[in-house]
């Protein structure tokens, strides 16, 4: 199933009463195996209305998010939370899709500065599970009727409804990069010199520690971005800010892309998890409060570890098939499946367990969504 249209999907929906396998680019194969025919957004693709000078663009969910970086980057714009792309992590191809970033809340190191990507969307139009076409939010900025239910969609994984068209607020492009390196930390020192840097006034974009860098060697990076003499005066006093951690050394570069180029080269490195790239083992994604991340760090015997937004995220790699909730037990935090065998992704819970209260919320809002259970039934762990 293909559609063309918004008409189109609206008329799948609603004669539809098997499950269905919602899809964009499908290079993010996250969340419990889905039996079901693929309903793809790939044909339904477009930038609709974009306001340089408003700071908005409207596209539709299956346009390539390659697509859009492009045009924002032809105005000296981007998006501004810096989507993963998850192909070099996951082993897939095809090509991602804005609507499948939305779907997934897909967010990179920016977030700690500049906000997830639900932050940044200002609309949706989608299509519900018994074909109605729905719309919420708006255009632009100043219209932000009904924003509560545009947060909702980001994130839902195609379970509440289809995305169709997409609203996002978009900030000017980055003119200048630097990144503050110390070298040899360990991870308790290392999170701890990135909270002083987030905690200071120097605006750090990007906070990111990986025991095991490009040289294998543990390295913490700090970005600041803007205009140039700016960045080099804010690198500049974070390096001294941090001398009680080390040396710590100073790489700048221009950012002609939005974000990824000269310095931030590693910061790609960071955003797509490159570093578990081609390794055995399965990958989780542990939400945690930044101090505590080390300790936990230390309970799983993983492979291989990155900690993303000061700490905040941890990616691990560890042995296929490994229980990691079960070596953690109780945490304050939340740990995702990221990928796995099939097999393993039908055994274990992929989305971390809600609350009793927040799991019926959770499932009574599918139920109106989509009464006939038909979109990605099962995928986030409970049946509609």
């Amino acid at each position: 199933m293909t559609p063309e249209t918004e008409i189109e999907l609206a008329e799948m929906l609603s004669a539809a009463s098997a499950p269905l396998r919602v899809q964009g680019g499908g290079t993010r194969p996250i969340g419990r195996p889905v039996v079901g025919e693929v309903l793809s957004m790939a044909d339904m693709r477009g930038i609709e209305l974009y306001e340089p000078g408003a700071l908005t663009i409207v596209v539709k969910a299956g346009t390539p998010l390659a697509d859009v970086e492009a045009a924002l980057a032809a105005e000296n714009q981007r998006l501004p939370f810096e989507p993963m792309d998850h192909r070099s992590l996951m082993g897939t191809d095809g090509v991602p899709t804005i609507g499948g970033v939305v779907a997934a809340n897909v967010s990179g190191p920016r977030r700690i500065q500049a906000g997830a990507c639900r932050d940044s969307l200002i609309g949706v139009r989608f299509v519900d599970g018994r074909g109605r076409i729905m719309k919420n939010g708006g255009r632009v900025m100043k219209n932000v009727t009904g924003y509560d239910l545009v947060k909702l969609m980001a994130g839902s994984y195609g379970t509440l409804g289809v995305l169709s068209e997409l609203s996002f607020k978009v900030l000017p492009g980055v003119a200048a990069t630097a990144c503050v390196l110390l070298r040899g930390l360990d991870d308790e020192t290392a999170v701890a010199a990135m909270a002083a840097a987030l905690g200071s006034p120097f605006e750090v974009s990007g906070a990111a520690h990986t025991p095991n860098g490009l040289d294998g060697d543990p390295v913490t990076m700090l970005r600041v971005e803007g205009f140039e003499a700016s960045v080099a005066y804010r690198a500049g006093r974070l390096q001294a800010l941090l001398a009680p951690f080390g040396q710590a050394e100073i790489e700048t570069g221009l950012a002609a892309d939005g974000g990824v180029s000269g310095t931030d080269t590693g910061w790609k490195w960071v955003r797509d998890v490159d570093g578990f790239k081609g390794k055995d083992g399965d990958v989780w994604r542990i939400s945690v409060k930044p101090t505590d991340a080390p300790e936990l760090v230390a309970k799983l015997d993983a492979r291989d570890v990155l900690y993303d937004w000061g700490g905040g995220l941890v990616w691990a790699l560890v042995p296929g098939g490994t229980d990691l909730r079960a070596k953690l037990a109780d945490f304050a935090g939340h740990a995702t499946l990221i990928r796995a065998s099939e097999d393993t992704r039908a055994r274990l819970p992929v989305f971390h367990p809600e609350a009793a209260p927040i799991a019926a919320l959770s499932a009574e809002l599918r139920k109106q969504f989509d009464p006939k259970g038909i979109l990605n039934p099962g995928l986030m762990g409970g049946e509609v």
